[in-house]
Order: C-alpha cells, then structure tokens, then sequence
C-alpha cells in the first residue's frame, strides 16, 4: 500500500512537470480526424491532456518566476478561428501558451508550443506596435553594438540560433537602404525561435531546458527593454 502510494505521488509530480506521450498521441489523432463530431466523442480524452499540459505550463511559469517578473500566463484555446481563414478545420492541432513580462518597463514575452513533430520555443517581438518598431528601427540606425555583442555570443546562438521574423524585400520608409545596419533596420518582427524533436519535449528535462532558454534570451530583453523605455538621448519615457 505504501509503495502503491509513493508511485501515485510519483506519478502525480511527473504530469506537473513533464509532457507525456499520451498527449503527442492524441494530438496525432486529432490531426487526422479534425471535425466536430470526432471532438465531441473524444472531449474526456482531451480535457484530459489539455489538464496535463495546463500543469506543466504552470511549472514553467513558476521557474519563469524565480528569475523574472511575469504578469499573467495565457494558455490559448484549441478551437481555430476560421472566419478569415482558407482552412476551415476547427481545432489546432498543437496546444500553446505564452507568458508576459509585467510592468510597462519590462518588454518582450516567452511562447510555448507543443505539437508532434512541430514543438518549439519562442521569445521576443512578434508584432511590435508601430510607434515601438519606429523606435527599434532609429536605434539601429544609430549603432547595433549593443545588439551583435548578444545575439553573436556563440552560448546566446548555441541556444536561440539568429534573429528571425517577418521583413521588408527594401528599406522602410525614411531609411537609407544603404544603411550598414539595414538587415536589422528592415525588421518587421525581432523573434528568436528554438526548436524541439518530440524526444527532447518527451524527456525529464524538457521544463528544465525551456527555463534555461528563457534565462539566455534576459540580455537581449534587458536591451531591448532600455531601448523602449528611453528616447534616442537616452531620456526615460515612463512617468
């Protein structure tokens, strides 16, 4: 009976802090049976891991916790919306969730998806505001010293690889397309994205290496925070 109950507890803490298989398994099926009808018989089955997954996001946000501010966790929901969408499916086939830094000082979020085949973690600015990428984009025409020193430091690339997103074909608008900075300038989105195999998502680890990727990319947030937070003197922008 003890050893019945050791393992129970065991078994408790590993849905907290692990994704299991049973999760990748059910994703699969759904990928193949996407359609109302087959959700509805199996909505027991994906409460059911939409619950595990919920705990290990929540294990991340309290590792997330010990070493930045975090305002809220959003974990987003599995129904599409198809309104403006070719693809009329009704539900992901990936459960997801993000984390956003609190204070208006703080800038930058940390994502998470999980999915067979296609799980990764991603952090940055995904769709800056304008007035934001104005900012970012005068900074970089100024100096991008600050900026190379952290994403070309080969730890920082070993584990976020380069700076990735959406970007203009020429220079944005009042911007020199000669500029030496200009591969920077012409960023629309400033996003790293690290990629995992199922394997990787599946270890006892995982949680362990999403955190430590999330403390890697703090220089970069630190810099990128001072940039919003001040105007090109350097003069802080908050109350």
């Amino acid at each position: 009976m003890v050893n019945f109950s050791l393992k129970s507890q065991q078994l408790s803490r590993m849905l907290e802090t692990n994704i299991t298989k049973s999760t990748f398994q059910f994703l699969n099926k759904l990928k193949n049976n996407n359609n109302r009808e087959w959700f509805t018989e199996h909505k027991t089955e994906f409460k059911a891991e939409e619950t595990k997954v919920k705990s290990f996001f929540n294990h991340v946000l309290d590792q997330l916790k010990a070493h930045d501010e975090i305002e809220k966790l959003k974990v987003f929901r599995i129904y599409r919306d198809v309104r403006f969408s070719k693809n009329k499916t009704p539900y992901k086939t990936h459960l997801s969730a993000s984390f956003a830094r609190a204070g208006k000082h703080r800038r930058g979020g940390y994502y998470i998806q999980i999915a067979p085949g296609n799980s990764f973690i991603a952090t940055g600015f995904w769709n800056p505001e304008k007035n934001d990428l104005l900012r970012i984009r005068k900074e970089w025409e100024i100096d991008t010293t600050d900026l190379t020193d952290i994403i070309e430091d080969k730890k920082f690339q070993s584990i976020w690889g380069e700076l990735v997103g959406d970007e203009l074909k020429t220079a944005p608008k009042g911007f020199d397309k000669e500029d030496p900075n200009i591969k920077f300038i012409r960023k629309k989105q400033n996003i790293f994205v690290r990629n995992f195999t199922d394997k990787e998502v599946l270890s006892d680890d995982f949680a362990n290496t999403v955190n430590e990727s999330f403390v890697a990319i703090r220089p970069y947030f630190d810099l990128m925070s001072n940039i919003l937070t001040t105007n090109l003197n350097g003069e802080s922008l908050l109350d």
